[in-house]
């Protein structure tokens, strides 16, 4: 198995991506690590690191794509760029998977024009993983590829991410529920009521209509919603969750007696905040692409590239791709 990583693409690049792809590496030796990007600072950061894995090589691209960049110029215009670079590996069969940090406007058309959509999916969903309560997680999409959808989308959208479940985390009947304001199947807005009778046709376990409130306490494993909704659903989560931990360590250094409390219950925090980690789920697999494609957080660290290596091989090990293209295609 070979995997790609856009090594400049992401706010820590090329420092995190450098060092995910070692220890991924040096985890996984069955699995080739392709780093695309400037030879000139990648090696350096290997040299530095001491440890140069036998299945961890460079491959040179002189261009970047930067998060200011016009993702359709940028793509088509910076043909050495490492994002474009490592979709054209993907697309011509030197690679079997592709991850990347950098732009996802970028990343989204890097996929569509130079890897290409998969057979009968009109829209590419951008697919993460949201932290529940019990650990589980629920795997939402479309959290911001496409900010406009038809119910036809939302519907294969539901297929994917169902297929996605079962075959990369083993969750045999994935709960798919639809993003909506309440939990009536009459309820939502045209978008929403068209889609709720075309998942309930899909051969998948559709729950109906989930509301906001109710996602993060596990309410469905699967959750479909257009991007312009799951991307502010998304956000608000971030930002609620940063708020919070904001505030606890400003109660929590209020005072001697909040300092002493705080040290008791830090170990406790540390885990609370670790569940709410989007790094331990590793990135976001771009659904309805012909072949892998996988998004990492903008800020990921090394542990996030890591994390989505491990995601990409299971991916790739349990033909996640080849599995959704049957069922979309029906043979």
């Amino acid at each position: 198995m070979k995997i790609v990583i856009d090594a400049m693409g992401g706010d820590n690049a090329p420092a995190s991506t450098v060092e995910g792809a070692i220890a991924a590496a040096t985890e996984w030796a069955d699995t080739q690590i392709v780093l695309i990007g400037d030879e000139a600072k990648l090696e350096p950061l290997l040299s530095q690191s001491g440890v140069r894995p036998a299945n961890l090589t460079v491959r040179h691209a002189s261009e970047v794509i930067g998060s200011d960049d016009e993702p359709v110029k940028a793509v088509r215009r910076k043909k050495d760029a490492s994002m474009v670079v490592a979709g054209r590996m993907l697309k011509e069969g030197e690679a079997d998977a592709m991850i990347s940090a950098g732009n996802t406007g970028a990343l989204m058309t890097a996929g569509l024009l130079v890897v290409g959509r998969m057979a009968g999916i009109e829209r590419p969903a951008l697919a993460p993983m949201i932290p529940t309560i019990d650990d589980v997680g629920v795997l939402a999409l479309d959290l911001g590829a496409n900010m406009d959808a038809k119910p036809e989308h939302l519907a294969q959208y539901g297929l994917m991410g169902s297929l996605y479940r079962q075959k990369v985390q083993g969750i045999q009947s994935p709960r798919v529920g639809l993003l909506n304001v309440g939990t009536e199947p009459g309820k939502g807005n045209e978008l929403t009521k068209h889609a709720y009778p075309l998942l309930e046709q899909l051969p998948i376990r559709f729950v109906g209509n989930v509301e906001a409130r109710d996602v993060l306490t596990g309410a469905c494993d699967v959750l479909v919603c257009d991007g312009f909704a799951g991307n502010i659903l998304l956000k608000s989560l971030e930002g609620t969750a940063g708020a919070i931990f904001a505030l606890l360590k400003e109660q929590f250094s209020s005072s001697l007696k909040s300092k002493l409390a705080a040290a008791v219950l830090m170990p406790e925090l540390r885990g609370l905040k670790r569940k709410l980690d989007y790094t331990e789920h590793g990135g976001a697999p771009l659904l309805g692409l012909s072949r892998l494609v996988v998004k990492s957080h903008g800020s990921a660290d090394g542990n996030a590239i890591k994390n989505a290596v491990r995601q990409a091989r299971i991916a790739v090990q349990n033909q996640l791709v080849e599995s959704i293209s049957k069922e979309i295609s029906g043979k």
